[in-house]
C-alpha cells in the first residue's frame, strides 16, 4: 500500500531542488490550473507533472494513487452534469421514454466541459502537492518555512498534520484488516458500508487523540520553544534551482500576459 502525502527517499533531480524552489513550483502550477479555463492548457500542465514525476523517479508512487484521483475526477464530472446544466442538450440521463421522470436530467455540453475542467484542476493540484511532499524532507520544509518568517508554531502544526495523514491511513487499514479477520460483515449495500465504517472510525479517532496527547507532552518535555535555532546542514540555492526558477517565472509571466490579454 502506498501512503498519501508521505516522503519517499530517492536521489532524483527533483529531490535535489531547494525546498523554496519546489514551493514556487507548486504555486505557479496552482495559479495556472485555477485561472485557466482551457482544456488543452490544463492537459499540458497535467502531462508536464507526469513528466516531472518520471524525472523525479516518483512515477510508480504516483501511478499507484492515480486510480483514486481518476475516481474523484469522474465523480466531479458527474456532479457537474447533474447540478450545472448549461448549453445545448446532448442527451438525458433518464431517457425521455421513461414515464413521469423521463427527460428530467439533461446532459449539456457546458456541464460536461465544466466538469472536465474541474476534474483536470483537481488532478493537477493533487499531483503537484504529492510531488512536493514526496520529494521534501519534513526538516527541510520546517527550516524553509522558518526562513520565510512563518511562526514556528504554525509550521510545526502544518508538518505534524502532514505526517499524521499517512499514519492514520496505515492505522485505518490495519483496523479494517483486523475486523475482517474477526469475521465482521455488516452486509452489502450502502447501509452495510456505513456500518462497516463505525468500528473503524471509533478506534481510529481514539488512537489519533491519544497520539496527539503524547506528542504534545513530548514537545513540552523536550523544551521545544519558539526561540531561534540553527540547522546542522544549511542548504542554499544551486545552479539547477536558478534554472528551474527562471523557467517557472517565464512560464508564469507568459500565462499572466495571455490571461490579461484575453480579459482586455
Amino acid at each position: 500500500m502506498t501512503e498519501i502525502l508521505q516522503y519517499v527517499q530517492k536521489d532524483g533531480a527533483f529531490h535535489k531542488l531547494h525546498t523554496l524552489t519546489k514551493i514556487f513550483f507548486v504555486l505557479v502550477v496552482s495559479v495556472i490550473s485555477i485561472f485557466s479555463i482551457s482544456i488543452p492548457v490544463l492537459l499540458a500542465v497535467l502531462i508536464a507533472l507526469l513528466a516531472v514525476s518520471l524525472i523525479a523517479d516518483l512515477h510508480r508512487e504516483i501511478l499507484r494513487q492515480f486510480v483514486l484521483i481518476a475516481m474523484m475526477s469522474v465523480i466531479m464530472i458527474v456532479l457537474a452534469v447533474l447540478t450545472l446544466p448549461n448549453g445545448p442538450v446532448v442527451g438525458y440521463i433518464l431517457p425521455e421514454q421513461v414515464p413521469f421522470v423521463g427527460g428530467s436530467l439533461p446532459v449539456t455540453t457546458g456541464a460536461i466541459l465544466l466538469g472536465v475542467i474541474m476534474a483536470l484542476r483537481f488532478a493537477i493540484l493533487v499531483l503537484a502537492v504529492q510531488l512536493f511532499v514526496m520529494s521534501t524532507r519534513p526538516r527541510d520544509l520546517i527550516h524553509t518555512l522558518e526562513r520565510m518568517h512563518i511562526p514556528v508554531d504554525f509550521t510545526l502544526m502544518f508538518v505534524i498534520a502532514l505526517r499524521f495523514i499517512p499514519t492514520l491511513q496505515i492505522e485505518g487499514k490495519r483496523i479494517q484488516e483486523a475486523q475482517l479477520a474477526r469475521g465482521y460483515n455488516p452486509g452489502s449495500g450502502v447501509g452495510g458500508r456505513f456500518q462497516r465504517l463505525i468500528p473503524i472510525m471509533i478506534p481510529l479517532v481514539s488512537n489519533a487523540l491519544s497520539r496527539a496527547n503524547v506528542l504534545g507532552l513530548t514537545i513540552d518535555i523536550r523544551g521545544y520553544r519558539t526561540r531561534e535555532r540553527t540547522m546542522m546542514r544549511e542548504t542554499g540555492f544551486q545552479t539547477r534551482d536558478y534554472a528551474v526558477l527562471t523557467l517557472l517565472m517565464t512560464t508564469g509571466i507568459g500565462f499572466i500576459a495571455i490571461f490579461l490579454g484575453r480579459m482586455v
